[in-house]
């Protein structure tokens, strides 16, 4: 803690940076609509994975590959994405986002079969991937931050819900698609943002983003094949750290992996986002197992305690300024370690509904005020890819997440 604690913040309210020109002309509320509706994508299959296997002709836990690829397009889709915008600016990345995304959606549409339906989500996630990307590089301030990640933890406490509610009155194939919403933030953003594309200095460094690629890979595979998972992590994950030792201006900078601010605040991110994916698919199946609850008042009550935490991590980040960094840190730990105890630990199944506003709490507020914290410890040139590499770890935890909860609950 105390080394995030020894850079010194810039003011909540400081100028937006350099690195996302025209930010202070978008107004927020575009951003969190350009950022938030994946989130509703991501986790509308918590509730209607055995309808999904069901249509598929597989058994539930395979279903939960359909998660897995999209968390993992994610994690992939965000630093390649945060590389196209640091060098083809941000209207390149705005167009090929709405691209796969709409294509995405179109595969998933109609895909009879399992592996095209995940091939259609890893577009979805990637397209995803480019907005939220956009939207946080659009930011410019913790407050602003704090609005794009409540957005997208309201969002994703919908999910569940409104995954359940489209699922029954149309298709679960409908309920895949509330991504798109997103593009309805298109125009306005594209009108008020710079979208020219920046000075190119140096060439593409194709070989260290396929390393990124294929170490993020095999890091994701982990919970469900862990020998070779585990293997193929540190063999590319080597070859990676010597890329970076022979090329430091490359794809993954070396300047910004020697910044202990970012490295902490990422790493920080990943495991609060693990515990809150983990605890978000793990806790509709506890309650199911130890209540007689209906599946609409277990999405009704997880719906509650995730807009609550939502709530609370908003007004966490518009008091992170004020608290200070070493304040936001032990709060953001507390509450991080305490959600997960209380769900091993307690007894009486209800409980389960509060561990779920404090994981989205720590995981909401951890990724508004850590993004900032991580962005501003960056040189100005590498702040996109500094947004990049931190939501690769933010999302990594999203693929994590649900594997894990698998193994605890479906005996995947």
């Amino acid at each position: 803690m105390s080394l995030l604690a020894r850079t010194r913040p810039r003011p909540a309210a400081a100028p937006a940076d350099p690195a996302a020109p025209g930010a202070r002309h978008v107004p927020v509320a575009w951003l969190a609509l350009l950022a938030a509706p994946i989130a509703a994508s991501a986790n509308s299959p918590v509730l209607i994975l055995p309808d999904m296997a069901g249509s598929l002709g597989v058994r539930t836990a395979t279903a939960t590959w359909l998660v897995t690829v999209f968390a993992w397009a994610m994690a992939v889709g965000t630093p390649l994405m945060a590389g196209l915008l640091r060098r083809r600016g941000l209207g390149a990345a705005l167009r090929l986002s709405a691209a796969l995304i709409t294509a995405g959606t179109a595969v998933v549409a109609v895909a009879p079969w399992l592996p095209l339906a995940m091939a259609g989500r890893a577009a979805q996630a990637v397209g995803g991937a480019g907005l939220v990307t956009a939207a946080m590089s659009l930011a410019g301030s913790v407050r602003r931050m704090g609005v794009i990640t409540a957005g997208f933890g309201t969002l994703g406490a919908v999910g569940p819900l409104l995954g359940s509610t489209i699922s029954g009155a149309l298709s679960w194939r409908v309920s895949l698609a509330v991504g798109a919403v997103a593009l309805l933030a298109l125009p306005a953003v594209m009108r008020r943002a710079d979208l020219s594309a920046p000075e190119r200095t140096t060439p593409f460094d194709g070989r260290g983003a396929a390393l990124l690629v294929l170490t993020a890979t095999a890091l994701v595979l982990i919970p469900r094949h862990p020998l070779p998972a585990v293997a193929a992590a540190l063999l590319t994950g080597a070859l990676l750290a010597l890329h970076v030792r022979s090329h430091p201006t490359g794809f993954v900078p070396a300047t910004l992996l020697r910044t202990r601010a970012f490295t902490l605040s990422a790493l920080l991110a990943c495991a609060f986002s693990t515990s809150y994916f983990t605890l978000l698919f793990t806790i509709p199946q506890l309650l199911r197992d130890r209540t007689d609850w209906s599946t609409s008042l277990i999405g009704t009550g997880q719906l509650v305690a995730l807009l609550t935490g939502s709530v609370l991590s908003m007004l966490m980040a518009a008091a992170a300024a004020r608290l200070g960094r070493p304040k936001v840190l032990a709060i953001l730990l507390a509450v991080g370690a305490l959600a997960p105890l209380t769900a091993v630990l307690s007894p009486w199944a209800p409980l389960l509904l509060p561990v779920a506003t404090l994981a989205v709490f720590t995981t909401s507020a951890g990724q508004a005020t850590l993004a900032v914290y991580a962005t501003q410890a960056a040189p100005g040139a590498q702040r996109p890819t500094a947004i990049g590499l931190f939501n690769l770890c933010y999302q990594l935890g999203g693929a994590f997440g649900p594997a894990i909860a698998a193994l605890i609950t479906l005996g995947g």
